[in-house]
C-alpha cells in the first residue's frame, strides 16, 4: 500500500499544477520497490476518480481539473514502459471513451493495463461517431469493446451504439463492456443500456474481460459492497435510431 501522506501530497500538488512535485512523489513511491502497475492503481487511478468527484460537486474549478488531468496523463505516459508484461494472450480489446480529457486519461490507463496483461489493444479515445466505431470493430474484430466514461447526455448515444452493434452483428462473439463516468454512479445502468459486462476500475476491467464475470460495486459514505454476476450474452435488440 502507498503511504497516505504521499497520496495527500500528490493530490495537493495536482490541484495547484505542480508537475515537478507530482513526479517527485511518484519517484519516491517507485524507489520503495512499488511496481508501476501498483502506482497506476493506488496513486493515479484514485486521483482520477477523486478529481472527477470534486469537479462534479464544484469543489474544484475546471482549471484545476485540467491541470490535474494533464499531469496524471503525463505521468502515466512515463510509467507505461515500466509496466510488467505478460505473455500475449491472442485476445483483442478496443477501447473508446467520452471526449473529455478526464475520461480519456481513464481510458488510457485501462488500455495500458490490458496491454500489460497480454492483450492486443487499440485505444480509440473520444470524439468518434458511432459509425466510426462500428466500422473499426468490423475491421479489427475485438473480443471486447470497452466503452469508458459517459455523462447523462451521452448515455443515449452509447445505447444507440450498443443497439447498432447488436442489430448488424458487427463482430460475432464480441462482448461489450462499460466502465467509468455515469456507469459507476448509476447502479444497474450497464444492464439497462444493453452491455454484457461492467467494471468500476481499470484493474477490474481486465479481470472481468478474462473471467466473463462482471463486478458490480456500490460505494457509500460508510462502506463498500461488491457482488458478482455471471455475464449473459444478450440477444440483438432493436435499433434505437
Amino acid at each position: 500500500m502507498v503511504d497516505e501522506s504521499l497520496l495527500e501530497g500528490y493530490m495537493g500538488a495536482l490541484l495547484v499544477g505542480e508537475r515537478a512535485g507530482c513526479r517527485a512523489i511518484v519517484e519516491r513511491v517507485l524507489q520503495t520497490g512499488t511496481p508501476a502497475n501498483v502506482v497506476y492503481m493506488e496513486v493515479i487511478w484514485p486521483m482520477i476518480v477523486e478529481i472527477e468527484n470534486l469537479l462534479r460537486s464544484a469543489r474544484i474549478s475546471p482549471v484545476q481539473e485540467h491541470l490535474a488531468t494533464r499531469i496524471n496523463r503525463a505521468i502515466a505516459d512515463q510509467l507505461q514502459n515500466k509496466l510488467p508484461r505478460k505473455a500475449l494472450r491472442g485476445r483483442k480489446v478496443a477501447i473508446c471513451c467520452a471526449p473529455e480529457h478526464l475520461q480519456e486519461v481513464g481510458a488510457q490507463i485501462t488500455a495500458d493495463l490490458f496491454e500489460s496483461d497480454g492483450w492486443d489493444v487499440r485505444l480509440l479515445g473520444g470524439g468518434l461517431t458511432n459509425d466510426d466505431i462500428l466500422g473499426f470493430v468490423n475491421e479489427y474484430g475485438p473480443d471486447v469493446l470497452l466503452i469508458y466514461g459517459a455523462t447523462a447526455k451521452q448515455a443515449p448515444q452509447v445505447r444507440q451504439l450498443i443497439d447498432r452493434v447488436r442489430e448488424v452483428n458487427a463482430w460475432p462473439g464480441m462482448r461489450i463492456m462499460v466502465s467509468g463516468g455515469l456507469f459507476n454512479r448509476a447502479e444497474g445502468l450497464w444492464e439497462e443500456i444493453g452491455a454484457d459486462l461492467f467494471a468500476a476500475s481499470a484493474a477490474q476491467a481486465v479481470e472481468v474481460a478474462m473471467t466473463g464475470q462482471t463486478v458490480v460495486v456500490h460505494d457509500g459514505q460508510n462502506g463498500r459492497s461488491r457482488r458478482r454476476r455471471k455475464a449473459v450474452r444478450r440477444q440483438p435488440v432493436e435499433s434505437a435510431n
